[in-house]
């Protein structure tokens, strides 16, 4: 691999030779408007139920209206009612909803359930059967939302940053990066290349545009990956892919053709010297396609199966979501033994689904 020798001197180096990918623009808003709407749409409602949870009272005489369950994406489920009733001498009228995921299949049977401390808050007892499902979905899908806004924000900065910093002069210093992604439109080459080779790699990707015309500087590959020529300038964050002409660096014509003069070299001598080459795709056998098919639905099957034995031998609660799902979807003989299981250690308290009899209560 020739390698390429600067002038030993503080160098800039030309505008937009690190670019900001246009995904970040549009996806970092809406990704950060998603995490905000799920937290302030179902934070309340997760508090105002823990707080019920420490004391609830179950109203036999209250009423709910207008209750309905919607099912999305086969897992996700929402729940929304009117809460109608009298505690305490005042009458109390409101709305809930609660969102949680399950696998549940049929209709939901709720009670209406209230704090005997603060009698204004009511919910329905499926509220509080779900609510540690209601945290732990809140919680993953608020902190991978607000997470991934949050880091698209901060890589974003460090490339306004470091576009700043190219502008001044540093000493540049020549590392090997690999070229992870490219693609070619309305002639712009749009280039990704991550610095993991040089002995003082950070890890760390960039982005870059080259105009029609330009090709980065390619000076070798590995393990299928074309390796190009960077530089870093001075502490600057991310280095800077080289096109082969060294336009984007500020040098005098004299200066340009000395550093080139070893590739140019390279290239009369080596009819083979490396170029950017369109990748081809590689295709998969259909018997491995069938073979990965089948052993992801194996792993899934244990996974449900193993989850049931747990819920019907170990669970501290028969109302436990997905587990009161999966037993009822079992096979008859199996759900009468997960019952069995069930009814063993909570045949005290009323029925979960999937073991409930007909009068929604008592154990079938």
């Amino acid at each position: 691999m020739p390698s390429l020798v600067l002038p030993s001197r503080p160098i800039s180096l030309a505008r937009n030779v690190i670019s900001t990918p246009n995904a970040y623009f549009w996806s970092t808003p809406i990704i950060l408007a998603l995490a905000i709407f799920l937290f302030v749409s179902q934070a309340p409602g997760v508090f105002r139920d823990f707080q019920i949870s420490q004391n609830p009272v179950t109203l036999e005489n209250g009423d709910v209206q207008n209750g309905r369950c919607t099912t999305r994406r086969a897992v996700f489920t929402d729940c929304e009612a009117r809460l109608v009733y009298s505690y305490g001498g005042r009458d109390y009228d409101t709305e809930v909803e609660v969102m949680f995921v399950d696998f549940h299949t049929g209709d939901y049977e709720t009670d209406l359930v209230i704090s005997a401390d603060h009698p204004e808050l009511a919910t329905m007892s499926l509220g509080l059967d779900m609510l540690w499902n209601r945290i732990v979905t809140l919680a993953v899908f608020a902190v991978l939302l607000g997470g991934m806004g949050l880091g698209m924000i901060f890589f974003s900065m460090r490339i306004w940053r470091v576009k700043g910093q190219l502008l001044r002069p540093a000493m540049l210093t020549p590392v090997p990066v690999e070229i992870t992604a490219f693609d070619r439109k309305r002639g712009v080459l749009s280039i990704t290349y991550n610095d993991k080779i040089a002995n003082d790699k950070t890890g760390r990707s960039a982005y870059t545009r080259m105009k029609s015309g330009e090709e980065p500087l390619i000076v070798g590959e590995a393990k299928g990956k074309a390796i190009g020529l960077a530089v870093r300038h001075g502490n600057t964050a991310l280095p800077v892919l080289l096109d082969d002409r060294l336009q984007r660096v500020e040098l005098t014509d004299d200066e340009r053709t000395a550093a080139l003069a070893p590739f140019a070299y390279q290239q009369e001598s080596d009819r083979d010297a490396p170029v950017l080459i369109e990748e081809q795709k590689k295709t998969v056998s259909i018997w491995k396609r069938l073979q990965l098919f089948f052993g992801v639905l194996l792993l899934i099957v244990v996974g449900v199966v193993g989850f049931w034995l747990w819920y019907v031998t170990t669970s501290p609660t028969a109302f436990q979501s997905p587990g009161m799902d999966i037993n009822n979807l079992m096979p008859a003989p199996l759900n009468e033994w997960g019952c069995e299981q069930l009814k063993k250690r909570f045949g005290q308290e009323r029925a979960p689904f999937g073991c409930v009899a007909d009068d929604y209560t008592s154990w079938k």
